[in-house]
């Protein structure tokens, strides 16, 4: 175009070095809008498909008030300075061995109509949420099983003297938090669950786990072959070490769990020492991994919610976290089973509450 001048307005796209720079500039703005909307539309995906990954059981309308009470926090002279909450928590954490999926399958779970928790713990933290303590039950308990809702809409009857882990597969969570409300007498605020592909997922994601064995493990059943040493361990060895019972000590389940609590102690080591936030990728991969194979509770069954609870344990190190048994005796009716050691069993539980 021509302007008043005479002059050909550079603005119109002239071949001109200001109409280039002009013409470069406005290129590249809609490209980084582009670029921005791109940005906010994979944000927005990825919260979606986080927050879908995520199955929920409504404990609290399925059990209602015929349970331990809550736990009763202390006011906190910051608590209004802090959107975060502070208070004690005791979450029942189950490791399911459902065999639902390939990847399950591939892994070892248990049979394609049903699950057990073959890893159970009650993780206590703390008021002010800078320690806590995981208590494992042996999943081969003698208890008492209360009468629970199962999912065909019935209700079961009391049991005596039954394994702990029949629990959840009589019914699922629901039972499962139940009965360790009966046997501990300790008001379970949330409830996680997760299987095996999920936590081979999560120590692949992780770049994978070290841990130090005392002793040779040598267990076909789990497949795992180990030296007595510090080991780097992938997702499936890893699994292998958490399911591993019969190559180590007297080949019952107490050994296993202590192979288990040197694996939680590993992890929160490796959470920590990891960059998860200068590395959105790597973020992304640990969080697809936990959520696409977690089952929460209602109240923490939105990334929102799992965020919170991850927020408030920012202070919380590998350093300050104890991992306890419950204290158990051979059961007097089945050596190769137990019940809860008393009183120590009962102390243990109390000094939770």
């Amino acid at each position: 175009m021509i302007g008043a001048d005479g002059q050909r307005d550079e603005d119109e796209g002239a071949p001109g070095p200001g109409g280039r720079r002009r013409g470069l500039l406005k290129a590249a703005g809609v490209a980084l809008a582009g670029v921005l909307v791109l940005s906010a539309v994979g944000a927005g995906w990825v919260y979606w498909h986080l927050n879908h990954n995520i199955k929920s059981v409504d404990i609290n309308g399925a059990l209602g008030d015929d349970r331990p009470p809550k736990s009763v926090a202390t006011p906190s002279a910051s608590a209004s300075a802090s959107p975060l909450p502070s208070g004690s928590l005791n979450i029942l954490v189950l490791g399911s061995d459902s065999r639902s999926g390939k990847a399950n399958a591939a892994l070892g779970g248990g049979d394609s109509t049903g699950a057990r928790s073959d890893t159970a713990m009650v993780v206590h933290i703390d008021e002010g949420r800078t320690g806590a303590t995981v208590v494992s039950i042996p999943r081969d308990t003698l208890v008492t099983r209360p009468s629970c809702p199962t999912p065909s809409g019935g209700t079961s009857s009391v049991a005596y003297g039954t394994m702990f882990n029949s629990a959840y597969s009589l019914g699922g969570p629901v039972c499962a938090v139940k009965t360790v409300e009966s046997l501990t007498g300790v008001r379970m605020d949330h409830y996680l669950e997760i299987d095996f592909s999920g936590f081979a997922k999560l120590v692949d994601a992780l770049g994978g786990v070290t841990v130090t064995t005392d002793e040779d493990i040598d267990d076909d059943q789990s497949h795992l072959h180990l030296k007595a040493g510090t080991h780097l361990l992938d997702g499936t060895h890893a699994l292998a070490l958490a399911r591993t019972r019969h190559g180590i000590g007297d080949g019952s389940d107490l050994g296993r769990i202590g192979l288990q609590q040197k694996l939680v102690k590993a992890l929160l080591e490796q959470i920590s020492s990891t960059s998860l936030l200068t590395s959105p990728a790597k973020l992304y991969q640990v969080a697809d991994a936990v959520t696409g194979s977690l089952t929460t509770d209602t109240g923490l069954d939105s990334l929102g919610e799992l965020t919170k609870l991850g927020q408030s344990l920012r202070s919380l190190s590998a350093d300050h976290v104890t991992t306890v048994m419950m204290p158990v005796v051979a059961a007097p009716s089945d050596a190769n089973r137990v019940v809860a050691r008393e009183p120590a069993a009962g102390e243990l539980w109390a000094s939770l509450k």
